[in-house]
Formats: C-alpha cells, sequence, structure tokens
C-alpha cells in the first residue's frame, strides 16, 4: 500500500471518533467507527467477516488445518479528548524528527490499527496465503478487561499459534508486561449526626486501618528481574452516605494489584483476603473486579524468531524488545498458551497526553513489518 494511502487511512480512522464513555463497549460511536469506518475497507480485501455478540469485528483469510496460523488484535475505543486541542482533524504536522499525524489515538491504537491494514491488504494481494490468518477489531480499547477478546476467542473454530496485540509500543516488541487485578474492600460502620459522633461508628476511621494494614503487608512473591517487586496500590476511596454532618457508615476504597509473570489473579487476590481483617466494630467485604494477565514471552521463543525475522526482511528498524507497566490482551494470549506480543507505532509516553502524534515514518515501517511478519508465520505462495 502506498505511503500516501497509509496515512489517509490513518487520518480516516481519527476524523471518525471513538472515545471512552461510560457505556465502555456497548457506546454507539465506538460499534459506528467499526462497522461505518472500518468495516468497508476489509471488505474490499475480500476477507470472510462477521460481528460476535458484544459487536467485535473478525475477519479471516487463508486455510486452516497447515499448522500455520497469526492473528492481529485492534482496538476501536480510545481515550476521550478530554483537554486536547482540536483532537480529531488528523492534521499532518512538521516534527524535528519527520512529518507526522496529530490526533486521539494515533500513539496508541489507531495508527497500530491502520498499519495492520496496510499489511494484510498487501499480504492478499500478493496471493493465497499457506495459512490461517485471523484480524479482530474490538470495542474496547480503554477497558482494562480482557471481556472483548474473550468474547472474539469463543467465536473462532480455531485457535491462533501467534497473536500480534496492536497497540503503540514505540515500534520496539513488548515481551513482557504486568497484569492486574482490582479489587474493593467496603469498610462498614454505623450512620449518626456528626454532633454525636460516639452514636455512630466511623467508616472512615475503619478505612484508615486498612489502608495502614495493606500498605505493610507482605505480598509474598519473589521480585521479577525487569518489574521489580509485584505492586499493591490505592487508587479510589469514597463514603457514604454523601450527607452533611453525618458520620459515614461506609466507605469503599478500590486497590490495584500489579500481577508479575508467573502470578495468578485469583491466587494473589485470596492471599489478601485471607490477611486483610479489622476488629469490631466495623465490618469489612472484599469484592474483586476486572483481571488481566501478565506476559512473558521467552526470547528464544519460535514467534520472537519470527519478529527478528521480520524486522530484518522489512529493512527499517532495528529489532528491539522491552518489558511495559501496562497491560492489554497480551496475557491473555499467553494464558491459553498462544504466543503473543504488543507492538506498533506510537510513543507510550503519549498515551493520553493533550498532544498526541505519530511518525509517519513509523507507521510506514511497523506496516512493513506486520506485513514480513505475515509472510514469516503463513508463507504466502507465489
Amino acid at each position: 500500500m502506498h505511503a500516501q494511502h497509509l496515512v489517509s487511512l490513518l487520518q480516516a480512522f481519527v476524523r471518525f471518533p471513538s472515545q471512552q464513555s461510560e457505556l465502555q463497549e456497548r457506546d454507539p460511536a465506538i460499534k459506528a467507527f467499526i462497522q461505518e469506518c472500518a468495516a468497508p475497507l476489509l471488505r474490499e480485501m475480500a476477507l470472510e467477516m462477521r460481528y460476535d455478540g458484544m459487536g467485535n469485528l473478525i475477519a479471516e483469510a487463508g486455510p486452516t488445518g497447515t499448522g500455520r496460523s497469526l492473528m492481529f488484535v485492534g482496538y476501536a475505543m480510545t481515550h476521550p479528548a478530554a483537554a486536547m486541542p482540536d483532537p480529531f482533524s488528523a492534521t499532518l504536522i512538521d516534527t524535528p524528527r519527520g512529518a507526522a499525524v496529530r490526533g486521539r489515538g494515533v500513539a496508541e491504537q489507531k495508527t497500530a490499527l491502520a498499519a495492520a491494514f496496510g499489511a494484510i491488504a498487501r499480504a492478499l494481494e500478493q496471493g493465497p496465503l499457506g495459512g490461517r490468518l485471523v484480524f479482530a477489531l474490538t470495542t474496547a480499547g480503554e477497558t482494562g478487561r480482557h471481556d472483548a477478546v474473550e468474547s472474539v476467542m469463543r467465536s473462532l473454530d480455531h485457535e491462533p499459534r501467534f497473536a500480534v496485540v496492536c497497540i503503540g509500543t514505540g515500534n520496539r516488541i513488548a515481551v513482557g508486561n504486568k497484569g492486574r487485578v482490582d479489587f474493593d474492600v467496603v469498610v462498614k460502620g454505623k450512620a449518626a449526626h456528626s454532633s454525636v459522633p460516639w452514636k455512630g461508628v466511623n467508616a472512615i476511621s475503619g478505612a484508615r486501618r486498612i489502608l495502614e494494614r495493606l500498605e505493610r503487608l507482605d505480598l509474598g512473591v519473589e521480585p521479577h528481574p525487569v518489574f521489580g517487586p509485584a505492586t499493591l496500590t490505592p487508587t479510589a476511596i469514597e463514603s457514604s452516605p454523601k450527607a452533611t454532618h453525618t458520620v459515614p457508615d461506609a466507605a469503599r476504597i478500590t486497590f490495584d494489584r500489579r500481577l508479575l509473570p508467573g502470578e495468578d489473579p485469583e491466587l494473589a487476590f485470596r492471599r489478601i483476603r485471607e490477611a486483610v481483617s479489622i476488629e469490631p466494630p466495623w465490618e469489612l467485604e472484599l469484592t474483586r473486579g476486572p483481571v488481566m494477565y501478565p506476559n512473558e514471552l521467552a526470547l528464544d521463543a519460535p514467534f520472537y524468531s519470527k519478529l527478528r525475522s521480520a524486522f530484518e526482511r522489512a529493512g527499517h528498524l532495528k529489532c528491539e524488545h522491552f518489558y511495559c507497566n501496562f497491560a492489554l490482551d497480551a496475557g491473555y494470549f499467553s494464558r491459553r498458551g498462544i504466543e503473543s506480543v504488543m507492538l506498533g507505532p506510537g510513543e507510550v509516553d503519549q498515551f493520553h497526553s493533550s498532544e498526541e502524534h505519530v511518525l509517519v515514518s513509523d507507521l510506514l515501517a511497523m506496516s512493513d513489518v506486520y506485513y514480513e511478519l505475515i509472510r514469516a508465520c503463513l508463507i504466502i505462495q507465489g
């Protein structure tokens, strides 16, 4: 695909807003982006297309049963425009490093998506594939859970051997990432008028005790050689009822427990649940929230060898790997025995920022790498 076509494709994606809202994956704008902006382009490639129960788009090509299969996963949802000026014009700008496209989602989801579209179109133009190529455009992207990709996988007849999570990684291979389990701790007390606080049981005072105890809690996990120790972080706290001059009878604290590669989220949560208690007159309730699994691909794994070959054949970029702290769907695949990485154009430091842009050269280079990866994994005939 010509460079100008790739740039125009990215601009079209940015100019069709698909921001995260309270509706999450059910937001009509996100489904419209998939059905009205992306799907027609895939239909032109003559791919087999369908939608699953969540509205995720699944496109496939090539034979099954060959032992060769590769999946690309893209994301429709972006971070809200927030304070970013002019977020959806997809302006082509000049930077000290070269021409770039500016707009919401270019550093995170939409440039990798454009690169994947270009690579898939180019691969299909070269002739029949020697294995199964799967592309999923999910309604997720900012939700912090695996629901969308899990829905996609339930609708596949055959699991892929390899998977690429198309997200901005600075064109470096994210071979490892932390996972996450969220949970809420609700401290229950007794409401009373604040003029007679001794007649109540202040849930905030109980919450303070829980915070102090969890700060000192030994998580029982050996540090990772790259990521270091596992972490437990309070991320939100609120009390109720929301009334003036009232001793609150409930305080909810949300915690983020980051998981190291190899950790099981259920075990991590169970250890915390068993370790945390509070004395009367307070009561305690723990509820597990969303989970994202950690991932780690060995550098001697077959998929990493194919990735290295793809970089070499593309010829634009040095093959570099790194470990990233944020979680997406790579861990979901590795938990199922599918070798997976996160890889795409766009700089992580620009995620959710007010000045998000991506170099055109990075878009073109990664589309070439994706194409060569398809060749390496599926052996295009002819």
